[in-house]
């Protein structure tokens, strides 16, 4: 045997790194299966959605002209300067923020009680309230858009009961403004707070507020102290969603806020199928998607774990 190699007696046995580091069959195998089961689903957002987006960023670098036929061969940045030195598209970008703070907030308010309360409710009444709850979500967003367009009118539902109880003399300009635009989103994207909200109460233990009552807390003290540390997640992902929906919505700001109040996304359509300008229509997108990913990141670090460190 070889003095190098050979172990002293009563010396303890070095460990063999090969056997150490090799990976046992069964686990390999569990690898296989994962990869197996992540690669379709990788592969379907490749194809529909990475794709799309880096060809739309090329796009978006192509010059433009009208008179040579429009889409250039050429490579430049001048859409993007054009974006972010004309006033007029800071005008759109600061409406979108606005009214996608504006819905956000409001979802909040209505659809974290709203989640409280009918989680609270007993059977039947809990089912039926959550299925009239959740039942715009069944309808297409034009139907729903264009309800709305009928209850806000000239003529409309809101405008004949309002004159009928002598509130106002004459029909109120209701559509084609920011506050129309902003009452049929919250009604669109309310349900999708109250399914976030929902799934944290749904891990909620009746338990501990029952502990809290019986020690002596009110029901406000229950709520701050004891509720919503438990469903801040849910309120902070459901607002996420409800921020990233209507920062992108194109048809009820379309349907609702006319061709003069312009959004983001109805900008960039205008651009696309109005003036044909293709690499500015793409370009518009792109800063959109950027703009919406910086907000949502930012959001989640600096709002997401404050509130989860100060409320346990």
């Amino acid at each position: 045997m070889n003095a190098a190699t050979s172990t002293p007696p009563g010396a303890p046995a070095m460990p063999d790194m090969n056997a150490s580091t090799a990976i046992s069959p069964e686990i390999a195998s569990q690898r296989r299966a994962a990869w197996t089961l992540v690669m379709p689903a990788t592969l379907y957002f490749l194809v529909l959605l990475a794709v799309p987006l880096a060809l739309t960023f090329v796009l978006s670098l192509h010059g433009f002209d009208p008179n040579l036929g429009g889409v250039l061969p050429t490579i430049s940045l001048q859409h993007y300067a054009d974006i972010l030195t004309d006033s007029y598209f800071y005008e759109i970008f600061l409406r979108t923020l606005l009214l996608s703070v504006g819905v956000t907030v409001l979802c909040v308010l209505v659809g974290v009680p709203e989640a409280y309360f009918l989680f609270r409710m007993r059977d039947p009444w809990r089912s039926l309230c959550l299925v009239l709850v959740l039942g715009p979500l069944l309808i297409s967003v034009v139907v729903r858009t264009l309800g709305w367009s009928i209850l806000l009118g000239r003529e409309g539902l809101v405008n004949v009961v309002l004159m009928k109880l002598g509130l106002i003399g004459h029909p109120l300009q209701m559509l084609f403004t920011i506050g129309a635009v902003t009452v049929a989103l919250v009604h669109v994207l309310v349900p999708l707070m109250v399914l976030s909200v929902w799934t944290s109460l749904t891990r909620l233990d009746p338990a501990v507020a029952h502990a809290a009552r019986s020690l002596g807390a009110g029901r406000a003290t229950v709520m701050w102290r004891v509720v919503l540390p438990q469903i801040t997640p849910g309120i902070l992902s459901g607002s996420l969603i409800v921020f990233a929906l209507t920062a992108s919505a194109f048809a009820t700001p379309a349907l609702i806020g006319g061709r003069r109040l312009k959004v983001v996304a109805t900008t960039a359509y205008d651009e696309f199928l109005g003036t044909l300008n293709w690499p500015l229509g793409a370009a518009i997108a792109i800063v959109l998607l950027i703009v919406n990913v910086a907000i949502i990141t930012g959001y989640n670090r600096a709002l997401e774990r404050r509130f989860t460190r100060r409320l346990g």
